[in-house]
């Protein structure tokens, strides 16, 4: 794991599995864990409370992100404001709009200001970027989540797309910008390369970490050898 420790920017661990999150806890390189309402779903959760306080009390020091999942900003308050008193390294996810398309930036800065720590999401635009540091200016330390892999998925370059974003935030201390949504290994060298603070990677991409620095030739062996074995095993004649 030299390599990864060598970076500086901060890897987060992106799940809501309890035995995923344990296992990437034990990671020296995993500087933190974010969650969100599709992840806990997919996990099978279903008290979403118990679970939060139930990894809470088994990763107490490392920052944690919860998101809140009302789509109405005063219920979205009340959930923040619940959900940011169960832990000191606790971050409150807001998203950057509810669904109607409304701009949380109202919600945003009063959660700043009433000293909530926050990591804005679902953020995808330069404008969005502009707007919520504006929001988190006067607050404590927060970060801003841009989704770099759905900005990729729609054919644009992410690369240039998150420096400008980085760009953005400078004058605020206290916000951090992750590179959010990565689809591959790569893309924590990429995010590293333009000075991004924070990457948030789900475990089937962390559990490729054995594959850096991997010598090519043996990694084209191995594959003619996967080709070969799902051959043989799936018995196919001509």
């Amino acid at each position: 794991m030299s390599v990864l420790d060598d970076l500086k920017i901060k890897i987060y661990a992106d799940g809501a599995d309890k035995a995923g999150m344990l296992e990437m806890y034990a990671k020296p390189y995993v500087k933190g864990f974010t969650t969100n309402p599709t992840l806990m779903r997919k996990a099978g959760i279903v008290d979403y409370r118990e679970f939060a306080k139930t990894i809470l009390q088994i990763i107490p020091d490392r920052p944690i992100s919860f998101e809140v999942f009302s789509d109405e900003f005063v219920e979205m308050e009340r959930q923040a404001l619940e959900i940011a008193g169960w832990g000191k390294n606790v971050y409150v996810k807001i998203p950057v709009t509810n669904t109607r398309r409304e701009p949380s930036n109202e919600l945003i800065r009063r959660l700043a200001r009433a000293g909530v720590k926050l990591n804005v999401t679902a953020l995808m635009t330069l404008e969005q970027v502009r707007r919520i540091g504006r929001c988190l200016a006067d607050g404590p330390a927060s970060y801003v989540s841009v989704f770099a892999g759905r900005v990729a998925d729609t054919g644009r370059d992410p690369v240039p797309h998150m420096a400008a974003a980085l760009e953005l935030l400078r004058p605020y201390s206290n916000i951090e910008l992750i590179w959010a949504s990565p689809r591959e290994l790569l893309n924590i060298f990429q995010a590293n390369s333009i000075g991004c603070h924070i990457i948030t990677v789900t475990n089937d991409v962390l559990k490729k970490t054995n594959l850096i620095g991997k010598d090519l030739e043996e990694f084209s062996l191995d594959t003619v050898l996967m080709f070969y074995q799902d051959a043989l095993q799936a018995d196919y004649t001509l």
